[in-house]
């Protein structure tokens, strides 16, 4: 800041000076002394060495803090995205996000450096080159007419104001576009099979292209209201620049009374201009800041108490009283659950696409809350719980695990808590995964790429098993384990199944009645509720939604 100020003198006082006070004195003179001359002129490399490394130094500075706060603002977002709800994530594209975290913030980075830079040394520079009117108009009163010129200074903020106004609207849509292109290219990207398997290349090419102009056409706008503010700004003091030569040509005063005059307004008007750049650059700030706050003030919907209930060493007993559940007002997902699981037992959740199964299981690992009643774990409301620990107690294999770009090893690994007894070997041999894995180019140390895409389905579902196994949890979740493996393999897996499910509070959910053999009880759901309760010879001859799902799998 200092260092701006410094410039700001430097410019707004010294330059006028300089031609006022320095260069008269030399011409006007008739001292023959060259040491005394020497160092009169010599002023003139001082005073722009001054600007100089004060320039320098703001600059350098600013910049320092431009880049220390986008790498806040990127943290900060990126903290938020780990503690964020499930539902969050569920009605946003990736690509948005990462534009925001990205794009959005380097924009509020450049605009915001490039703001501070002349936030500080313009108002500066308008103030000393003011002051110096004013000393000038005191000291010669047939000067004053300046002040009046300084009247258009006013009428300068219109355009900047009107301008400014809209290119907030513009700046914001013009980020808005640009998640929709990252949206749309992380989709693409993940999709490349998909594309390349319906022909859908020529679709994605126009609705890129679409999305490009789109872009282009927000940006244009931006640019057009940006560049109009310094013609609007210099035609107006141009207006009060050609006043003040017309009165002085008219009141007959010297270029050398006129030139430090003409010197100290051009400086006065200049930073308004300049300022007005700051005014767009600060509306193009404010419309990427608009989108990072719209993810930083979301609400936290699962938050740890204050105060949290120690959780470990359960024994696994899961109790849903009265437990109602809705993604969406008047949209029930779970209705009136009210069951009790008692520790080491083996839960099948089975039912049609869309019962509530998975939501089920959501609830227990907490990525939800119950909109009305109360989940337990061994008579401890996990409300009640830091989400940290819960999870520690739970182990979980998804249908479509996520694996991430490292090594076998390292991705097994990720399971890994102080109640592990397995190496990641081990466990790779409980999963049937051990075979494989050895086949690879660096056996257990082969990097996998993104989302393992260097594997088959299978391979990354029985690395997700083996992951499982690892973590040794008391309570386990497999959302249809075994979808992706082929019947030898299934065979194989239900066996490592029936020693990882010892000792455990399993639920398995399964729309393949033959991956509920390990089960020992079967809860059927149905529009949120669970119509059907027991084992499969009691259901077969009581639950008819139970027998019509069973009978359409033979």
């Amino acid at each position: 800041m200092l260092a701006g100020v410094g410039y700001g003198i430097a410019t707004g006082l010294g330059l006028p000076f300089m031609l006022n006070k320095v260069l008269p004195n030399i011409f006007g003179s008739t001292d023959t002394d060259l040491m005394k001359k020497v160092w009169v002129v010599s002023l003139i490399p001082l005073s722009f060495i001054a600007r100089g490394i004060t320039g320098y130094l703001n600059t350098y500075y600013i910049n320092y803090c431009g880049a220390y706060i986008l790498e806040k603002i990127r943290t900060q977002l990126f903290d938020y995205f780990q503690v964020l709800p499930y539902r969050f994530f569920q009605k946003r594209q990736v690509g948005d996000l990462i534009s925001r975290s990205i794009s959005d913030s380097q924009v509020l980075q450049e605009n915001v450096t490039s703001v501070a830079n002349d936030l500080i040394k313009q108002p500066v520079t308008f103030v000393g080159a003011i002051g110096y009117i004013i000393f000038l108009a005191i000291k010669n009163p047939e000067l004053a007419y300046v002040l009046v010129c300084l009247a258009l200074i006013p009428v300068c903020i219109l355009p900047i104001r009107h301008f400014g106004k809209k290119i907030r609207v513009k700046a914001k849509m013009m980020q808005e576009k640009t998640g929709d292109l990252s949206g749309r290219l992380s989709e693409n990207l993940s999709a490349n099979r998909e594309i390349r398997a319906f022909n859908l290349q020529e679709k994605e090419k126009q609705n890129f292209r679409e999305t490009i102009k789109d872009i282009f056409s927000s940006r244009m706008k931006v640019i057009k209201y940006h560049y109009l503010i310094n013609p609007s700004v210099e035609i107006i003091t141009s207006l009060g620049i050609a006043v003040a030569i017309l009165y002085a040509s008219l009141k007959h005063l010297s270029l050398e009374d006129l030139s430090p005059v003409i010197m100290a307004l051009y400086l006065s008007y200049d930073p308004i201009k300049k300022l007005g750049s700051v005014h767009t650059r600060m509306k193009q700030a404010l419309a990427s800041m608009d989108r990072i706050e719209e993810v930083l003030h979301h609400p936290l919907e699962v938050e740890d108490p204050t105060t949290p209930v120690p959780f470990d060493r359960i024994v696994g007993k899961v109790e849903f009283r009265n437990i109602h559940f809705s993604y969406e007002p008047n949209q029930a997902a779970l209705n009136s659950i009210t069951l009790c699981i008692q520790p080491k037992e083996v839960v099948a959740l089975i039912g049609p696409s869309g019962a509530g199964k998975t939501t089920f299981a959501n609830l227990v690992l907490r990525y939800f809350d119950p909109t009305d009643g109360h989940l337990l774990i061994d008579g401890i409301d996990i409300r009640n719980v830091n989400q940290h620990d819960l999870r520690n107690q739970i182990a979980y294999v998804p249908q479509n695990p996520t694996l991430f770009n490292e090594s076998v090893r390292n991705n097994i690994l990720i399971g890994k808590t102080e109640a592990s007894k397995l190496t990641p070997e081990e466990a790779a041999v409980l999963a049937c995964a051990k075979n494989f894995i050895e086949e690879l180019p660096e056996g257990f140390d082969t990097q996998i790429g993104e989302k393992g895409s260097r594997l088959s389905g299978g391979q990354i579902q029985r690395i997700a098993i083996a992951r499982a196994l690892l973590r040794n949890a008391p309570i386990l979740i497999l959302d249809e384990a075994t979808s992706a493996l082929d019947s030898e393999n299934e065979h194989t897996i239900q066996q490592a199944l029936q020693n990882l499910v010892k000792d455990k509070t399993v639920f398995i959910i399964a729309h393949r009645f033959s991956t509920i053999s390990l089960a020992d009880r079967i809860l059927v759901f149905e529009n949120g509720k669970t119509v059907g309760d027991g084992t499969h010879k009691e259901l077969i001859k009581e639950c008819d939604l139970y027998r019509r799902l069973y009978d359409g799998q033979k």
